[in-house]
């Protein structure tokens, strides 16, 4: 096994586990932002999401460009929404595999009733 790789591509992986990280980067599909604006559509902290960018950053996903005071973000590498959007397809076909075990028992459960 090739441990270096694997634990590259478990690196950044990591970096896309946490939910305000996954957020910030479907806020940045449609273009840079700055802090607060991204404060502003994560209705969270200044602190909070200066921490997210740069672990988001620190991971090579994000770029940044001063303007002025400001600092706007945008996505290095577009193809991360290609895998975030082939993870959703994944996780709706979980979802509804769930569900349809989740009617099954139900279902069950009426039978006995």
């Amino acid at each position: 096994m090739n441990q270096p790789v694997h634990r590259f591509k478990a690196e950044f992986f990591k970096v896309l586990s946490h939910p305000a990280r996954l957020a910030i980067l479907d806020y940045l599909r449609n273009g840079e932002k700055n802090v607060n604006e991204l404060q502003v559509l994560l209705e969270a902290d200044q602190s909070t999401i200066s921490q997210q960018l740069a672990r988001l950053r620190n991971g090579n996903l994000v770029d940044t460009r001063k303007d002025g005071t400001s600092v706007y973000y945008s996505v290095r590498d577009p193809m991360i929404f290609q895998l975030m959007d082939v993870a959703r397809e994944i996780f709706n076909r979980q979802m509804i595999n769930h569900q349809a075990l989740l009617e099954q028992v139900t279902e069950a459960d009426r039978v006995t009733d």
